[in-house]
């Protein structure tokens, strides 16, 4: 049992020599160990012990960094210079990445602890985490289901206590749907707060890095530290940074949209209740509960699907056996090694999207899938737009449902799909969204509840799930 509750608590006790820092890593190292049944980690850095001496140092001479001595995990697309960058996939099984990702270096800069890499579904793809050529992750409240995907192995991590904090991927839900299912808090930022450079992309107009912790205070702070304005990535924004984790207490009594399109058929009833019950606590603390319309909801499913999936079949082209990555050993000319590398290294689902955005880009079809999915999505932003002149933030589930059990939709991919109806639009419209929390339902499953806001309005939703605790 940790004697800490956040990280505000952590460094008080690693500057009062109360806790030991090198004790404190080969906690998590050894809870690792211990927990690795649930296939959390692709690899464990154990020589980030190393670090230890630097970073203690520092909280002794005054001069360490906002996150000095917090143990970190980190999913398996996001770059670690010299360490293995494999996106949970055979093609990229034995790479090493040549630099860091400008997130993760951001984190180390000030002064955090990266303990090893997280598995995922392969390349990000996935709504379960039983895509990866690494294994299935196994949710911690209950082995025999999945802990959510894409960013399972992330969510577990902490859900597990097998570090303090993680970063994971949200391209349509990657990281609030695990989070809703492992019970801890998970954040989507706006496109854009955070650097995507050193990510390796899935669908670049969607994809977005964020943290999970189990307390609200520390999602403030890791959001606060990774984002920002980067050289490296055209599509970062120039904006100010708000002092997420000062600001974050406050007595703001917020405008909060109830949209009915989210609680139609097809959402279990003690996920319904457990959040009746979370939008009556709110309006008993000074809330204005407002209910709204976001019409065009019905269409976000297909719309993420067709636009995704063509921008993987474009951003997966380059892992073709030529330059890096797996080489097919029945490679006889060129067209060989292609079709050859990629049949062998890719797994199924990845091989399912890559057809999928071919197909829908390819002549005589683009304009039937691809260039009307854009105007859908262009319309969806607009329900957005509109739903926040009315309110500040909305409110929904997370998920249809609570953790399933493995395998029980693997055989159907539309299914499967149908798991990120409440998490896409965020990113179709690049805005804000969050998992909290919200408690367990009657066979002990946690249940979390979505808010999103209006781009750069992450403030709103920390401030709202502090008040929450």
């Amino acid at each position: 049992m940790l004697p800490y509750k956040n990280y505000s608590e952590k460094i008080e006790l690693l500057k009062s020599g109360k806790l030991s820092l090198r004790e404190n890593v080969k906690y998590f190292l050894s809870r690792i160990n211990e927990y690795k049944h649930l296939n959390a980690f692709n690899f464990v850095f154990d020589d980030c012990v190393e670090q230890v001496n630097i970073v203690e140092q520092r909280i002794k001479s005054g001069k360490h960094g906002k996150l000095a001595g917090m143990v970190i995990a980190i999913k398996d697309v996001l770059a670690l210079k010299n360490k293995p960058l494999t996106c949970s996939s055979n093609i990229l099984r034995n790479f090493k990445s040549l630099y860091t990702a400008t997130a993760v270096q951001r984190l180390l800069d000030e002064d955090a602890i990266i303990i090893g890499k997280t598995n995922c579904d392969e390349f990000a793809m996935g709504s379960s985490n039983e895509n990866s050529a690494f294994g299935k992750v196994l949710n911690p409240i209950d082995n025999a289901r999945v802990p959510g995907g894409s960013s399972g192995g992330s969510a577990v991590a902490v859900a597990a206590g097998l570090c303090d904090a993680s970063l994971g991927t949200d391209t349509g839900g990657s990281i609030r749907q695990p989070a809703a299912f492992c019970g801890i808090f998970g954040l989507k930022p706006t496109y854009g707060r955070v650097s995507r450079y050193g990510l390796t992309a899935y669908a670049s107009s969607f994809d977005s890095i964020g943290p999970f912790s189990k307390n609200i205070e520390d999602i403030a702070l890791l959001l606060e530290v990774i984002s920002g304005k980067d050289d490296k990535d055209s599509t970062s924004f120039e904006i100010d940074i708000p002092n997420f984790s000062k600001d974050i207490q406050t007595d703001k009594k917020f405008r909060i949209g109830i949209p009915k399109e989210y609680f139609g058929e097809g959402l279990d009833k003690e996920i319904s209740n457990g959040i009746n019950n979370t939008i009556a606590k709110l309006k008993s603390s000074g809330h204005e509960i407002i209910d709204i319309t976001l019409p065009r909801t019905e269409y976000s499913i297909a719309t993420y699907y067709i636009l995704a999936t063509a921008e993987a079949s474009s951003n997966l082209a380059r892992f073709d056996g030529a330059r890096y990555g797996y080489r097919s050993d029945d490679s006889f000319n060129l067209s060989d090694m292609y079709i050859n590398s990629r049949s062998e290294g890719f797994g199924e689902e990845v091989k399912r999207r890559i057809m999928l955005g071919t197909y829908v880009l390819s002549a005589g079809y683009y304009d039937a899938y691809y260039r009307k999915a854009q105007k859908v999505r262009r319309l969806l932003k607009e329900d957005f737009d509109q739903a926040f002149k009315s309110v500040d933030v909305i409110l929904t589930p997370t998920t249809p449902t609570a953790a399933f059990k493995l395998g029980e939709k693997s055989s159907d991919p539309l299914e499967m799909y149908l798991m990120d109806i409440y998490t896409t639009s965020a990113n179709l419209a690049g805005i804000p969204g969050i998992n909290i929390p919200i408690g367990k339902n009657s066979e002990g499953l946690p249940i979390g509840m979505q808010l999103m806001a209006n781009q750069f309005d992450e403030l709103s939703l920390l401030q709202i799930g502090k008040s929450l605790k």
